[in-house]
């Protein structure tokens, strides 16, 4: 008699696989849930119908607000994907942004302009050192609308060199008899970018250990 494995052909056949764990319901299992509820309800007091509509507005509401998230979650990171490329393209090239703060290199320039909106009779620029000092006063005198260059040769008042490091620059623009603060940009060049992480942007690093945000750039010379 030949004896009969009755698994032998089972052998190598993979075992099914187990069930997840599940911690959510699904729009499925929330049916199902209803038409449970719906059976089973008091027949002397059945489920209203506002509120079985009621029900179904809840759940379409939350997975509404879930597809939502996953959408902006997505759009969020196709953004930084898309400025992280535009940051990485600076690297190695110069600036104008909107700041304030400059930083002169031994024997070097700082150069910078304001952006007028209309004509003015004078256009005036301080640079004033870290101790609060006023270093040079700069007068472009009268300019047309549009891009008002300056260039500090980074001497002071008394033709003086200046000492490398960071400089307060301040521009204000005169009409007439009317004189107003107007936002100063100056030229830097992007050493490296720095990614933001945990909501953070991403920074621009320039030299001096000074720091800017992309969004401040307004050109790329």
């Amino acid at each position: 008699m030949t004896e009969i494995n009755p698994f032998a052909d089972l052998n190598g056949v993979a075992p099914p696989p187990e069930a997840k764990p599940r911690d959510e319901l699904g729009q499925e299992d929330f049916l199902k849930l209803m038409i449970t509820q719906f059976r089973n309800q008091d027949p002397f007091e059945p489920l209203d119908n506002g509120d079985f509509l009621g029900q179904l507005a809840q759940f379409s509401t939350v997975n509404g607000i879930t597809s939502l998230n996953d959408s902006f979650a997505g759009l969020a990171t196709s953004v930084q994907e898309e400025q992280a490329l535009q940051a990485a393209n600076l690297v190695g090239h110069s600036v104008l942004a909107a700041s304030d703060v400059g930083y002169l290199r031994e024997d070097d320039a700082l150069a910078g302009a304001v952006e007028l909106r209309s004509s003015a009779s004078n256009v005036q620029v301080e640079i004033t050192d870290a101790s609060g000092q006023l270093v040079r006063r700069l007068d472009l005198g009268e300019q047309p609308p549009g891009m008002a260059r300056f260039v500090w040769d980074g001497r002071d008042s008394n033709g003086d060199v200046a000492a490398e490091g960071h400089y307060l620059v301040t521009t204000r623009v005169a009409r007439g008899n009317f004189v107003e603060s107007a936002e100063t940009l100056l030229e830097a060049e992007i050493e490296s970018v720095t990614l933001g992480q945990f909501g953070r942007g991403m920074t621009l690093n320039l030299p001096g250990g000074t720091t800017m945000s992309l969004s401040q750039v307004r050109r790329i010379i």
